[in-house]
């Protein structure tokens, strides 16, 4: 079974990474712990469809629309596909769901009602192949895949190259403001292996100092 993160071992990842990388080791001291693995998880389809939904929007914004459209729908919390599938498209629309969203979602629903998307088993895949699964959905892209492997699956070894936040902290940590090439990045992260998504977590928490 792949490794995921709890509170212990995320406390433990940290405290390794401080020892390797000095750069890290004053993050940490700054920012405290990495907090990924403290949370509770939701179920794997519900977290997909969020994920679609907050897409390219600012956080207060997407939760609106996210309740707006569970309201639409007469629940509270994410319903399972075939209720997606049975809801009317004006509905979705006039809950404030872009039709390119919906598209998305829908095209989720159908890879989880005929078996191509497993959401119950997921969790039993490796990254590589937990990103090539999502990504024959329409609407989620490799990014959409590491965040979800990230703070879904709470995985320990994800380093989101294509994150702009990500890429902005390798520069200012570690390139004096110079964005560094996918190479570049990809070889100071070997020294965080297998904990590069607290690395990259630190990249974000380099941004906010």
């Amino acid at each position: 079974m792949p490794v995921r993160f709890t509170p212990e071992t995320c406390q433990a990842a940290t405290r390794a990474l401080a020892r390797r990388d000095p750069a890290l080791a004053r993050l940490i001291k700054v920012h405290g712990p990495c907090a990924l693995g403290t949370r509770a998880r939701r179920d794997s389809f519900s977290a997909l469809v969020r994920s679609i939904i907050y897409q390219q929007l600012a956080t207060a914004a997407a939760t609106t629309i996210h309740d707006r459209v569970m309201a639409s729908m007469g629940v509270r919390r994410c319903p399972p596909p075939a209720t997606w599938l049975a809801t009317p498209e004006a509905t979705l629309r006039a809950a404030g769901l872009s039709g390119q969203k919906m598209r998305y979602i829908l095209d989720l629903c159908r890879h989880v009602t005929d078996g191509t998307l497993d959401t119950r088993h997921i969790h039993r895949l490796d990254d590589e192949a937990v990103i090539a699964t999502l990504t024959q959905v329409k609407g989620i892209g490799r990014w959409t895949a590491e965040m979800f492997l990230m703070f879904h699956l709470q995985r320990t070894d994800v380093l989101p190259l294509g994150d702009l936040g990500v890429v902005t902290g390798f520069a200012k940590v570690y390139g004096g403001g110079t964005k560094l090439s996918a190479d570049e990045m990809t070889t100071i992260a070997e020294a965080w292996r297998p904990y590069r998504s607290v690395g990259a977590w630190y990249m974000w928490r380099a941004l906010e100092a």
